[in-house]
């Protein structure tokens, strides 16, 4: 099977693993929002990902996570926690290309999906390293630290 049928084929497979995957890793405000909201957070950035490899367009992507990096931001998540959303629902597209795609067709359906979503990763970054620049990080605030005392 090739990666565009695979993808078409197991969409809601590999949504649903990402989903559950998501989850178990116990993220504050993932946990908080609820099983339903993530599975869709996690539907959007499927379409945009499918898209881009079928269109070899990143653009539309790049937008979104820009976006997503905006919102998430503002809402008080972690870098961290909206990486780990991309590279669950990455690990279950790998899942599924490992145990459907033929050998001959594996580096490209790996170098596909590791490019978009790598794409999405480097851009949700890159936005949350310019909004964070915008704005004083509690962790990086090492007064305490230095003058002795507990924050």
């Amino acid at each position: 099977m090739n990666l565009l049928a695979l993808l078409q084929e197991r969409e809601a497979l590999i949504v649903d693993e990402a989903t559950e995957a998501l989850a178990r890793s116990q993220l504050t405000h993932y946990g908080q929002a609820g099983q339903s909201w993530n599975r869709q957070r996690l539907q959007d950035l499927y379409d945009l990902a499918h898209a881009s490899i079928a269109e070899r367009n990143l653009i539309p992507l790049v937008e979104y996570m820009e976006q997503i990096a905006e919102e998430r931001f503002a809402t008080g998540f972690d870098i961290h926690e909206v990486q780990t959303a991309v590279n669950v629902l990455e690990e279950s597209i790998w899942r599924q290309i490992s145990q459907n795609v033929p050998p001959d067709e594996l580096a490209e359906a790996f170098g596909l999906v590791s490019t978009v979503l790598g794409a999405a990763k480097d851009a949700l970054a890159r936005a949350y390293v310019a909004l964070a620049s915008h704005n004083k990080a509690p962790s990086l605030n090492l007064t305490a630290l230095f003058a002795g005392a507990a924050a």
